[in-house]
């Protein structure tokens, strides 16, 4: 009986300690930055495997759209993807960058007339859209947006601007923007990747 009045009063005498001594140290000790959890989990969501850009099938089938679109593309002094669209754009925003990229080029190419005139466009369509709505939906900007949103305007301006071959230009740069959400999405960048046709 003794040893458990002096086991209560060890834990009443802790108790008051940290109540005294330990608390006011917790409560006064600075909290680490805002947003520093989010950073890390935002660039953890802005990444893709290597392996899904892997499967030869959906390489050699988007390479051979993009060579379609070549043919047509009647404007060699234009590009819509290329390094202009990372201007003022950090490393860690590269990926969203090209994640809004990609959504841009399905929504207003690929699921409009592509689909009609070029019938190996559903599988690349439905790799890209999985990419974005799947894969990278948590993915955000960590920042400000206004460079991005300045970039993603003047590629969109550009397309509207070469009216209807601003779409074929479009599919015939599939490759490159193949390339460039894989260098910018995955952990272990393909070599040489984004110095392809700049």
């Amino acid at each position: 009986m003794a040893s458990l009045q002096t086991l209560t009063k060890s834990f009443s005498g802790w108790v008051v300690f940290c109540c005294c001594c330990c608390l006011p140290l917790f409560l006064t000790s600075p909290l680490p930055p805002q947003g520093v959890g989010v950073a890390s989990t935002t660039h953890h969501a802005c990444r893709l495997k290597k392996t899904l850009f892997q499967p030869p099938y959906i390489r050699n089938r988007t390479y051979t759209l993009a060579k379609m679109g070549r043919v047509l593309d009647k404007d060699t002094d234009n590009r819509l993807i290329g390094q202009q669209l990372f201007v003022n754009i950090k490393e860690n925003n590269r990926c969203y960058m090209m994640k809004r990229v990609v959504e841009i080029v399905v929504e207003d190419v690929l699921l409009t007339e592509a689909k009609e005139k070029y019938p190996l466009a559903k599988e690349g369509t439905e790799f890209l859209a999985f990419l974005t709505s799947e894969e990278l939906r948590r993915c955000e900007s960590s920042g400000q947006k206004e460079h991005i949103e300045k970039n993603l305007e003047e590629m969109k301006t550009k397309m509207e601007q070469l009216g209807e071959n601003g779409k074929t230009k479009a599919i015939g740069e599939l490759d490159l923007l193949f390339e460039y959400l894989e260098n910018a999405c995955t952990d272990a960048p393909k070599k040489g990747g984004n110095k392809k046709k700049n």
